[in-house]
């Protein structure tokens, strides 16, 4: 028996689509790590590989997020017209299981590890089941090692990513992760983390942990920073901007190999902050924070939601003259996205405020909601400028040309944003 594990490609034209540089989807190898080994595992990034849809898998099976999900429902149509059972998973699929029915004879809700092998065997014995959730978690030291020989010869970036964590202890309004792994933090082990550094170690010095929030339990992200030492790794995660407060955990990180931390931001508005629940954000210290992730090695790649109900016009310049004060090494400005299973969406929904269910402007290039303190044309028109500002050659000359050790990963990175926002179509 066969099965073939496709990750559904991003939209050209669009930012994420437009980027060069390529990650593998780790959710994929994780399945395949509990796939029974009489089954042959293949794998297929819809990215950059030409689907063969009369191949010989028997099974096939897909993940996607939201905006990936048109595309994901189109690879799956496809399949079973030539007779493929298709199996559908990931945050989007959990949420709208129904919807994904729709497009597959089976769907996965939530972590697909405990369930997947029961699927495979109901496959076999022809007793398929419409829907598969598994009424308990994955028990963190349970979890093996990611299959990643499925991302041989791929044209990836690297395949060195990893997952130490699972959830996050915060509920911000907007963010789907909760929804997904709930608010509980659960930890692998730090020795099978070690351990399967050490492998991952002999393929690139350059790690990426795909984990939400690395530093939430302190204690933990010490033991982890402590083994990682000598390794080698240059290595970029997820934090919250307090972790700044924390300078014998940043400098712990630091003297690991952290070179660069995705820090949520969010807004420069207070009042803001605490309606969307970043309770750990504080505005007025936004400044100094930056400065202790530079005083450490590590640099930031900042994310601003734009279009929150505080925001006005005025958002735009005051976010970019905030980022090239701080010398945010580099930044993202998502458009508020409504997305399914979150609060957001929720509160939206009942103030009558979402226009659009297109999945594919689910994106946070597009404006899908009405916001309060502008129209959504002056949303669209001032996220599309903000991006082509901060990511001009004089905005990048003054954050990351300077002697530090981030620049490694983020002048490559900027380099890559521009590129992909000239490519892009812009939608203003």
């Amino acid at each position: 028996m066969k099965v073939l594990f496709v990750s559904p490609g991003w939209e050209k034209g669009r930012l994420w689509g437009e980027l060069a540089f390529k990650f593998p989807t780790l959710s994929l190898a994780s399945i395949a790590a509990v796939t029974p080994p009489e089954w042959d595992v293949a794998f297929l990034d819809d990215n950059f590989e030409t689907i063969d849809y009369c191949c010989t898998a028997d099974l096939v099976a897909l993940t996607a997020m939201t905006p990936q999900a048109p595309r994901a429902y189109e690879i799956a149509d496809e399949f079973r017209r030539r007779g493929k059972t298709v199996v559908m998973g990931g945050f989007h699929a959990s949420n709208l299981p129904d919807e994904a029915l729709g497009h597959a004879d089976a769907v996965v809700v939530g972590e697909g590890e405990l369930v997947w092998p029961q699927l495979l065997s109901d496959y076999r014995q022809g007793s398929l089941k419409r829907l598969y959730q598994s009424g308990t978690q994955m028990e963190m030291a349970a979890i093996p090692r990611a299959r990643r020989e499925i991302f041989t010869g791929k044209r990836y970036l690297l395949t060195n990513t990893i997952q130490t964590t699972r959830g996050c202890p915060f509920d911000c309004e907007f963010c789907s992760v909760t929804a997904f792994y709930g608010r509980k933090y659960r930890k692998r082990p730090v020795a099978n983390i070690l351990q399967e550094l050490e492998q991952l170690r002999k393929a690139n010095s350059f790690l990426f942990f795909v984990d939400d929030n690395i530093v939430a339990d302190r204690k933990y992200a010490l033991e982890l920073f402590a083994g990682m030492k000598g390794m080698d790794f240059k290595w970029l995660s997820h934090s919250p901007i307090d972790f700044a407060a924390d300078r014998e955990l940043m400098k712990a990180a630091g003297e690991s190999g952290c070179v660069g931390m995705f820090v949520g931001f969010e807004s420069l508005n207070q009042e803001s902050l605490s309606a969307m629940g970043k309770v750990t954000n504080r505005a007025r210290s936004y400044l100094e924070d930056a400065q202790a992730f530079r005083d450490n090695g590590i640099g930031i790649l900042g994310s601003f939601v734009m279009g929150y109900d505080g925001d006005t016009p005025a958002i735009f310049e005051q976010t970019l003259r905030f980022c090239e004060d701080a010398r945010l090494e580099a930044a993202i400005f998502p458009i508020l996205t409504p997305y399914p299973g979150t609060s957001v969406r929720r509160r939206l929904e009942a103030e009558g405020r979402i226009f659009s269910n297109n999945w594919r402007d689910y994106d946070m290039e597009h404006v899908t909601f009405r916001p309060l303190g502008m129209s959504a044309e002056q949303l669209q028109q001032g996220y599309e400028q903000l991006c082509r500002s901060f990511y001009s050659f004089s905005s990048m000359y003054r954050r990351i040309f300077k002697l530090h050790r981030s620049v490694q990963v983020f002048g490559p990175m900027n380099f890559g944003f521009r590129a992909a926002l000239k490519r892009r179509k812009v939608t203003a």
